[in-house]
């Protein structure tokens, strides 16, 4: 059976999909300037402002990041560069108290709810005032309090878990939704699909916002499937959909606000395509010389979303060379200078590792415990951040 009524006919016909052809909404070029009918967004100084204060830090901290890492400090790192307005666009048109479940490249959504240097630093050192006690990857933060739930490294897990939170939101009926990230990639895990249809069949107020930027990681989207992109898979679910300019940002946060208004007014899963490209490669592991060219590189550096949006803002009068210069620079050094603090600290307490999970540490764990204690106890040497923790023991039935 179907939901719909269809149309009868009485010789063999096949569709393909083609006539769906989803365009793509944009407004701003990348002079600064407006397209020809374009609709100047409601959008004031402030807001605007701090949407690119927002991108510049983002992207002065992950290229310093990304140089710490390539310097040996770091282990690891993954840049958000040339989709910040993707991101950063779309966080802004939210509620602060709209929950973000992200993949693993939108630290620029931190960035603009006010995640401080100091607490990106503490997460990707991790040191004794990182949230996630060192247990975690580097980039792979949580707040409570700003509403983002903390990253997880298996492809697409997040998508459904979207879709079961934007539940519980209706339920509570207190007007908030749920937006989660994905690359084009993750959209081809089986968890995108059953999410999918489980907010399409429930009417969830959840944002599906997908950033196609071209690659998973070596795997261009011509290899990863046949249809005009992720959006049309919209429609096998009857869900509302749009594509955008992923570096438009005022289609960004234009687009995003007209589908918070859906979810929010009218319990309707929306799916967004960002169309965009990683600058920067997958990650700090990978070299994106070995399956794309400099030349396909350059063509979208020159549509870089930062320098788009300043333009637009110098065309304002909001915002000037002086301006720039100092936010550079503030920005750059504090970057620095976190860096230097948080590198300092010292590793979250050894006992650490056991708790948290369970109201009282199991037997069986305590004395899994106590054996690593005791082994570095015997070689200090070998671990010398957890020499000083290990003095302790963990008695049966919990940490003493």
């Amino acid at each position: 059976m179907t939901t719909t009524k269809a149309k009868v006919v009485y010789s063999p016909v096949f569709t393909d999909g083609a006539e769906f052809r989803i365009p793509t909404f944009k407004l701003l070029k990348q002079d600064g300037s407006l397209y020809k009918g374009a609709k100047a967004p409601d959008l004031d100084k402030d807001k605007a402002l701090r949407i690119y204060r927002a991108m510049v830090t983002t992207r002065i901290l992950d290229e310093r990041m990304l140089a710490a890492q390539r310097q040996g400090r770091l282990s690891f790192y993954m840049q958000c560069t040339g989709e910040e307005a993707a991101v950063i666009g779309s966080t802004a048109a939210l509620d602060d108290a709209d929950m973000i479940m992200a993949q693993y490249r939108e630290q620029g959504s931190l960035v603009y709810r006010g995640f401080t240097i100091d607490e990106f630093m503490n997460q990707l050192f991790g040191n004794e005032l990182d949230y996630g006690k060192g247990r975690q990857m580097p980039v792979h933060y949580g707040s409570a309090k700003l509403n983002y739930m903390t990253i997880s490294s298996p492809l697409a897990t997040q998508i459904p878990q979207a879709t079961g939170y934007a539940y519980g939101q209706k339920l509570k009926g207190e007007g908030h939704c749920t937006i989660t990230y994905f690359g084009e990639g993750a959209a081809s895990e089986g968890d995108f699909h059953a999410a999918l249809n489980m907010a399409a069949v429930h009417r969830v107020p959840v944002i599906f916002l997908c950033r196609n930027n071209g690659y998973a990681i070596s795997t261009p989207a011509a290899e990863q499937f046949a249809a005009d992109g992720v959006a049309p898979r919209a429609y096998g679910y009857k869900m509302d959909v749009i594509r955008v300019d992923g570096n438009d940002i005022l289609a960004m946060h234009e687009a995003t606000k007209a589908a918070r208004s859906l979810a929010v007014e009218h319990n309707r899963p929306v799916l967004i395509e960002a169309m965009s490209y990683r600058l920067a490669a997958h990650s700090s592991s990978d070299d994106p010389s070995g399956y794309r060219s400099k030349d396909e590189e350059a063509v979208w550096r020159e549509k870089d979303p930062i320098l788009r949006m300043r333009l637009w803002l110098e065309s304002k009068k909001w915002w000037t060379e002086d301006d720039e210069k100092q936010l550079q620079e503030t920005m750059r050094r504090e970057v620095l200078e976190t860096m230097k603090r948080a590198q300092k600290r010292p590793p979250p307490a050894l006992d650490t590792l056991v708790s948290d999970v369970y109201d009282e540490v199991p037997p069986a764990l305590a004395e899994q415990f106590d054996s690593l204690k005791a082994h570095i106890r015997r070689h200090p040497d070998a671990y010398p951040k957890s020499a000083e923790h290990a003095k302790g023991t963990v008695k049966e039935g919990g940490l003493r």
